[in-house]
């Protein structure tokens, strides 16, 4: 285990704690054959608790997976809020529904499956918060319909802006090039105000970015 791994996983064991529901999620996730490609537990109470300070009341995800980061997120809202995610893959899809269920968070979310460009048009607004960690080549379209689908103080989230450090290839992979492009999007949007942070651990090195829409649409 490298040092940064080591030092997430005393944070994990110290602060997060997950409980067995949480580890339940990760391990059916793996058991279906999926990619261990979930957010860290740091992460994932991290945005629990962005959605708490918040005061969201209904959230966005796109990209569901197995569930793990939709748990977290589901804990974020009060008893009758609401998480719309969006998951691309049947079979993701019902694995992240038996997560749900099983951590009985379940009554709270409701996923939308097939691909997130046809769900969003039929999606309405607005969204407390969301978190947008799916296919990379499209993230400048989810941010679009992010800020579509927001209000003043809306918060965004968007996963895996780091990527090795490839993320400075210019000339990078379809990933590189639509988080290069969501980035400057972030960056130069006239409604947004925007960060980005960087972090190592069990994902290697990595980040994501924060924004809060500060103004509607003209």
């Amino acid at each position: 285990m490298t040092g940064w791994a080591a030092v997430e996983r005393y944070l994990v064991d110290t602060v997060v704690q997950p409980d067995e529901a949480l580890t339940g999620a990760v391990d059916a996730t793996a058991a279906a054959g999926m990619p261990a490609i979930e957010v860290t537990p740091t992460q994932g109470k991290f945005l629990m608790l962005l959605a708490r300070i918040q005061g969201a009341r209904r959230i966005l995800e796109i990209g569901t997976l197995g569930g793990f980061s939709t748990i977290w997120l589901a804990r974020g809202v009060p008893d009758d809020g609401l998480v719309d995610t969006c998951e691309y893959e049947q079979a993701h899809a019902e694995v992240a529904r038996q997560n749900l269920d099983q951590a009985g968070e379940g009554h709270k979310v409701t996923i939308h499956v097939g691909a997130a460009l046809d769900t969003l048009p039929t999606l309405t607004g607005p969204y407390d918060l969301f978190f947008i960690d799916a296919d990379k080549a499209n993230n400048p379209r989810y941010l679009d319909w992010a800020i579509r689908l927001s209000r003043p103080g809306s918060v965004i989230v968007l996963d895996n802006v780091v990527r090795g450090g490839t993320v400075l290839e210019t000339n990078g992979d379809d990933a590189v090039r639509g988080t290069r492009e969501a980035l400057e999007l972030l960056g130069s949007h006239p409604q947004l105000e925007a960060t980005a942070i960087q972090t190592v651990g069990s994902k290697d090195w990595d980040g994501f970015a924060v924004a809060v829409v500060v103004a509607a649409a003209a």
